[in-house]
């Protein structure tokens, strides 16, 4: 489905004669506006724009379009017009949310977030997130950034190892690391949001520990809440620990994640690669 901003855009370009020009009256980086009218010609299948040297020409089919697109602009006109002073509401920015995401850490990116669209969030595990991603029903994701994917941009927040999550009045709170034997006799909570639920669960059964369960439960928050109030211990990404609760390495546990943001297809054409949520996340 084309948009108004690809429309503007390539009546930008029309009007002025050149790329440089559009962009700057659209106060766009040059980039992203190539970036927009490549993405136009993509969903339209055919070349818009003959590139020379000194000039820009149109072909075909973008002499075919421009009717049709003053048409559209017109229509845009007139719709904003007629509902007076009131402004047009901005399409959200939709952005998908990994379910075990930190929510401290959300919390913090969405008070920092200062970009002109209002925020969607959509939360999924990392599946869900990737099919949302490629039907284009969010616009970016928070979520694991797997190694060799290079179906979509991505930007690296942060890289981090799986711990044991302890009250921290534990007896093995204050150890650096621990052994798979000192869980045994420990009762665990588990995380059925974890990514690597059953990996977790196989590395403790080769070792011979098979502890008692005081609870399931897929809701991050009130699992960490639970191991603070001293219910049991659990297996958590690092970003997960919070006041109260001790993150401690497990010897010859090598799971790690990668967490980011995976951009979907139609960003740059739609919001531009310099858009404030690039940096609204930080580690």
């Amino acid at each position: 489905m084309l948009s108004r901003t690809q429309i503007r855009q390539f009546l930008a370009v029309v009007d002025t004669g050149s790329f440089t020009r559009a962009a700057h009256s659209l106060n766009l980086a040059q980039p992203s506006l190539s970036a927009g009218i490549a993405e136009l010609e993509r969903q339209l299948g055919t070349q818009l724009f003959v590139r020379e040297r000194r000039r820009i020409g149109m072909t075909a089919a973008g002499n075919a379009l421009l009717p049709i697109a003053r048409s559209i602009e017109r229509d845009f006109h007139r719709v904003e017009i007629s509902i007076g002073s009131e402004p047009v509401p901005l399409r959200p920015l939709r952005l998908g949310v990994l379910d075990s995401v930190s929510s401290d850490w959300l919390e913090q990116a969405v008070a920092r977030y200062d970009g002109k669209e209002p925020l969607e969030l959509t939360e999924g595990n990392e599946r869900e997130l990737q099919s949302a991603l490629s039907n284009g029903t969010v616009d970016l994701a928070l979520t694991l950034i797997v190694a060799g994917d290079q179906r979509h941009e991505t930007k690296v927040l942060i890289d981090e190892d799986y711990c044991l999550a302890l009250p921290a009045n534990h007896r093995l709170a204050g150890a650096e690391t621990i052994v798979a034997r000192d869980v045994a006799g420990e009762t665990m909570i588990a995380r059925r949001s974890c990514e690597i639920l059953a990996e977790t669960s196989r590395f403790f059964t080769e070792r011979g520990v098979r502890p008692r369960f005081s609870m399931r439960s897929p809701h991050d928050d009130r699992v960490m809440q639970m191991v603070r109030a001293g219910l049991g211990v659990t297996v958590a990404p690092r970003s997960l620990g919070r006041p109260g609760i001790a993150m401690v390495a497990i010897d010859d546990f090598n799971a790690t994640r990668r967490i980011g943001l995976v951009f979907g297809p139609h960003w740059v054409a739609q919001f531009g690669a310099d858009h404030p949520i690039a940096v609204t996340f930080t580690a």
